[in-house]
């Protein structure tokens, strides 16, 4: 009965040892497969790196070109820019200057003829002080107010004068055509030369070296 009992020991003995060797068996079949697999894991994703890489140095030379690209038109636009604004500035200093010219020149012509207007607005005066001069009185009290009527005249004319607004030299004159208007032509007598002015009807006025008002004339022909 005792050997009986040793015997089915030894055998559960020998049928766990055997179990133990079937389970380290699997054990290092499983980690062997592991292994293997983990291996042909790391070749698999180095080798998916190293085609990356490939695409990625193959595609690095055109990419430089489209950044160089890019870098030349972001260039090219920003010197058209700049070009733009330089020439708007230039434009508007150049405008700046001439409009600065024209108040200058418009200025000193104000200041040179200034009393134009007044000037003008007096000549009819003096033309009416003129033709009352011409009138031919006898009678005293007619010699005084014309008297008086000559004083005015002369202070007017000195007036003018002294605010260069001066009178036109014409009779005896060659007919000036940028001083002179002609409002009638007659046969030159003798001792006439042509083109001279033998009659003023209405005299004539500058203001320094401009014309207020052309002297009416006429004229041998």
């Amino acid at each position: 009965m005792s050997a009986k009992k040793n015997e089915d020991k030894k055998n559960t003995q020998d049928s766990e040892n055997l179990g133990k060797k079937i389970f380290k068996k699997k054990q290092a079949e499983n980690k062997t497969a592991e292994a293997e697999n983990k291996s042909k894991l790391k070749e698999k994703v180095s080798a998916q790196n190293e085609e990356e890489n490939t695409e990625a140095s193959e595609q690095k030379p055109e990419d430089k070109n489209n950044d160089s690209e890019d870098l030349r038109k972001k260039l090219a636009e920003l010197e058209q820019k700049y070009n733009e604004v330089e020439d708007k500035y230039l434009r508007a200093e150049a405008e700046m200057a001439n409009m600065h010219t024209r108040f200058k020149k418009e200025q000193e012509k104000l200041l040179r003829y200034d009393g134009q207007s007044l000037a003008k607005d007096v000549l009819p005066v003096i033309d009416n002080l003129n033709r009352a001069l011409k009138i031919e009185v006898e009678d005293e009290a007619s010699k005084q107010i014309k008297r008086g009527i000559e004083l005015v005249y002369k202070d007017m004319e000195k007036a003018l004068t002294s605010n260069n607004v001066v009178k036109i030299e014409a009779l005896g004159q060659p007919f000036d055509p940028t001083k002179h208007q002609a409002v009638k032509s007659v046969q030159a007598e003798d001792g006439q030369k042509p083109d001279t002015v033998v009659e003023v009807f209405q005299d004539g006025y500058m203001l320094k070296d401009r014309v207020l008002r052309p002297a009416m004339v006429v004229v041998a022909q």
